[in-house]
């Protein structure tokens, strides 16, 4: 008998409990939301937030504000979300870095990707290209492969600096060819991008949106894409993939809120951004700063998550990259 009640205890709970969440999704959004990015204006995790802002909030009814808390490779405004009420009011730009490779870059990192967050939707995607000087006598992944190979401790090539996605990027590279090639960090991707122009460094893992001007010009040849398949704004570029599979090494940007989010806001939060990242004058946007949407579920950014975490995981420690 007294299990019996214990359970119907349980179930009026429980109910009780549904019925405040469906009351709150439903009264859902009753003030502004704040969407934080870790970083200064101006980087890609902020022209994301910005470009879905406008639109979101004139979906929800209520105003969506942007909100820099920048520092410590985007670890202070994650940190935040994660601290804050789940209550949809307080949503995240997590990207690869924040996301995928803090974890295992920072030892006593003040938040656990996996379970203080409630994934909402991966939003972009902002491939990076491998590019050389003009100077250096390849045109294709297979020819600096067999270069590299001929010459192991004598190519380099720069970065954004320790850590960054483009640093990652190159020694992914270096992990799947099977090369040793040195990495040059710099403090900023356009010191880095100075030097790769000047010739003193051949090579580099440059963002899509920065190299196109570049590459136009003559000053910097594409070799391959940094993404699972070819870019829509440079079709004739192959992707590093199809020399070397399993290569992929983007930058992305999803939408994220503190863990215990009612699943209703959740999952209303994710069909918003779904709409107006489908609105053609925000692809267009994105597009012409190098990014390309990509949309997914609740559950498919989840997933996704975790996959990048392993796979940073391995290179990093592969590697030996410290945190600087």
């Amino acid at each position: 008998m007294k299990e019996s009640w214990s359970t119907r205890r349980y179930i009026v709970a429980l109910s009780l409990m549904m019925a405040a969440f469906c009351a709150m999704a439903q009264d859902y959004p009753s003030r502004a939301i704040h969407l934080i990015v870790g970083f200064p204006p101006g980087g890609g995790a902020d022209v994301i937030a910005r470009a879905l802002a406008p639109h979101l909030s004139a979906q929800l009814g209520q105003q969506v504000l942007v909100e820099n808390r920048s520092g410590g490779s985007g670890i202070i405004g994650l940190e935040y979300t994660a601290k804050s009420a789940p209550d949809g009011y307080t949503l995240a730009v997590g990207i690869t870095g924040t996301l995928a490779i803090n974890p295992s870059l920072f030892p006593n990192l003040p938040y656990d990707p996996i379970h203080d967050f409630a994934p909402i939707s991966l939003v972009a995607v902002g491939p990076n290209i491998l590019v050389v000087h003009p100077s250096l006598p390849v045109r294709s992944v297979k020819e600096l492969i067999a270069y590299a190979k001929q010459r192991p401790g004598k190519l380099s090539y720069a970065s954004s600096g320790v850590g960054g996605a483009p640093h990652l990027a190159g020694e992914l590279f270096k992990y799947l060819a099977g090369v040793d090639i040195v990495h040059v960090p710099y403090k900023g991707a356009a010191p880095a991008t100075t030097d790769v122009l000047g010739g003193h460094v051949p090579m580099m893992f440059a963002g899509m949106g920065a190299a196109m001007p570049h590459i136009s010009s003559g000053k910097l040849i594409p070799l391959g894409v940094a993404g699972p398949k070819r870019s829509s704004q440079l079709p004739q570029v192959p992707a590093i993939a199809e020399f070397l599979p399993g290569f992929a090494a983007e930058t992305w940007f999803g939408i994220i809120a503190p863990r215990g989010t009612p699943s209703a806001i959740v999952g209303r939060l994710n069909s918003a951004i779904k709409t107006a990242a489908n609105r053609r004058d925000v692809r267009d946007q994105l597009q012409s700063g190098g990014y390309e949407v990509l949309l997914d579920t609740p559950a498919e950014f989840a997933g996704y998550i975790e996959s990048e975490m392993k796979k940073w995981a391995t290179i990093i420690k592969t590697s030996g990259i410290k945190a600087e």
